[in-house]
């Protein structure tokens, strides 16, 4: 965090041009559908199996950022999963499994312009009306992080 709040400053310094994105229009949580409350209709039998993959989704948010947000909300449910939260884990299963091959390529032709894009949402999420923050960095035409 502190890395994107220095690139900022020095970007607005510089004079810079910055952009915004917005967080919720980005990769996963597009893809990411169901809307997940504490109350459900149907708790798990055996969460067990939930808890398992949850595990196993946050170790994989350290070399899959792009999943960070998404096992970040059903990580909050491990407690007592419900079948929502069951829907929610295939989904975002489906997405790792879908974007598995998929990687990072720096070209040697681009050029070494960084480019920083960043949004914050505060309070947008009804479950914890907690601060969400999202950002996109390119060097040239790579996104690097």
């Amino acid at each position: 965090m502190t890395i994107v709040r220095t690139l900022i400053s020095v970007a607005a310094v510089r004079h810079w041009p910055l952009y915004q994105m917005d967080v919720k229009n980005a990769f996963l949580n597009s893809y990411f559908t169901v809307e997940l409350h504490t109350v459900d209709d149907v708790s798990l039998d055996d969460p067990t199996l939930y808890r398992e993959l949850v595990g196993c989704l946050v170790y994989m948010t350290v070399i899959r950022p792009d999943l960070a947000y998404a096992v970040h909300v059903v990580s909050q449910f491990v407690s007592t999963p419900c079948s929502t939260h069951w829907t929610a884990l295939v989904q975002i299963l489906c997405y790792f499994h879908s974007t598995i091959f998929q990687g990072l390529l720096l070209s040697f032709t681009s050029s070494l312009e960084l480019v920083a894009y960043d949004d914050a949402d505060w309070a947008g999420d009804v479950t914890n009306r907690k601060f969400i923050f999202g950002f996109g960095m390119f060097l040239g035409n790579s996104l690097i992080s």
